[in-house]
């Protein structure tokens, strides 16, 4: 809006010395001052027409910028409902998995905390247990999951996912 202003204010003092010019001329002023006035009327006209180029260009730019994040919100859109339909999906394997490794309950609970990145004093906390019963039944967890431990029982649950990659990268390095 600004620009709009400053475009057409300069477009008015243009207009308004261009009639100086012509009265000038009629009135017999000399040759040095209409030459004067004449440079300054042009070079205004020069800073209109860049002004107003520079406008237009940028207007252009931000109604393309404007399109470009309506389609990056509507991408963002589509992969937000598809991650969280592979969440749930995934939330359902893990629940699988840890019926066919029989956990209890709370077991689950204290599973699905682990897999989150929870401390055992946090987890302890979200539960309203002990810190020693969280450890207790994450030893019993890694037991009915045949893993050592933290970790190795985390990364059985991403093994899937990066196995794929993981191979590029065996066959990169061959």
């Amino acid at each position: 809006m600004k620009d709009v202003v400053i475009i057409s204010l300069l477009g008015l003092n243009m207009l308004f010395k261009l009639f100086d010019i012509i009265a000038d001329t009629q009135l017999g002023v000399p040759e040095l001052h209409i030459l004067q006035e004449s440079i300054l009327v042009l070079l205004t006209a020069i800073g209109t027409i860049y002004l107003s180029y520079d406008l237009i260009r940028r207007s252009r730019e931000t109604k393309k910028l404007a399109k470009q994040l309506i389609n990056a919100d509507k991408k963002i859109d589509n992969m937000s409902s598809h991650m969280r339909s592979a969440r749930q999906e995934y939330s359902k394997a893990v629940s699988t998995q840890f019926h066919t490794w029989s956990f209890t309950k709370s077991e689950q609970q204290v599973a699905f905390l682990l897999l989150k990145g929870l401390s055992f004093k946090e987890i302890a906390e979200v539960r309203q247990t002990k810190e020693k019963t969280v450890r207790q039944q994450a030893s019993s967890i890694y037991g009915k999951a045949t893993v050592d431990g933290r970790h190795t029982f985390c990364a059985w649950f991403m093994e899937d996912f990066i196995q794929e990659h993981d191979q590029d990268l065996v066959n990169n390095y061959q």
